[in-house]
């Protein structure tokens, strides 16, 4: 049985057996929170944990290292629609130990492409038109580094409110331990 079939079959069951309704909530995050955390299999269930978050509680936005690189792509709209929409009044930046976007090295990854079938004419294509890949597919040099930059993204960000405190922590992927790197109920050096 292939992976689909396999979804698709525990979820019959899933709603047959009525297993959606401890989960039911509504679209407002109760602790009015938002946060961006990285994709790692490792927090899918470890950060929730280790923050006393439960279905409901907060907007949860995940990307490769918890890394807001455009101000304005989708990361941040999806923040700016938390606060503005959704009613979130605090925003964390949770970065985790072991991130593979540490590691990330652009070169070889476009060589992955080039491996996979992605031809020289795309790639070319694609920098000719402005989209610099080698910067775009570039991770950061440490972790709290990351969580550092990602965290003045958004503090500086002209459509972020002033009284809106971002948060940056970084959380232990192996014990859920939580390290705060920036307080955001303290101004920004």
């Amino acid at each position: 049985m292939n992976q689909l079939q396999s979804i698709l079959d525990f979820n019959r069951k899933f709603v047959e057996d009525k297993e959606y309704e401890k989960y039911v909530t509504d679209k407002f995050p109760e602790k009015k929170m938002a946060i961006v955390t990285c994709m790692d299999t490792r927090l899918t269930e470890l950060l929730p944990k280790a923050m006393n978050l439960r279905n409901g509680d907060v907007k949860l936005i995940k990307n490769a290292g918890a890394v807001i690189s455009q101000p304005f792509g989708s990361v941040m709209r999806s923040l700016l629609v938390a606060i503005y929409e959704l009613h979130a009044q605090e925003v964390f930046i949770v970065g985790h130990t072991g991130c593979g976007m540490a590691a990330l090295n652009s070169d070889r990854m476009i060589g992955s492409m080039r491996d996979r079938g992605i031809s020289d004419d795309t790639l070319n294509t694609l920098e000719n038109s402005g989209i610099k890949l080698n910067k775009w597919l570039r991770g950061f040099d440490n972790e709290k580094e990351g969580v550092i930059q990602t965290v003045n993204i958004v503090k500086k960000h002209p459509l972020l409110p002033a009284d809106i405190p971002v948060h940056g922590m970084l959380i232990n992927s192996t014990t859920g331990e939580l390290e705060l790197v920036i307080d955001g109920y303290q101004p920004l050096k």
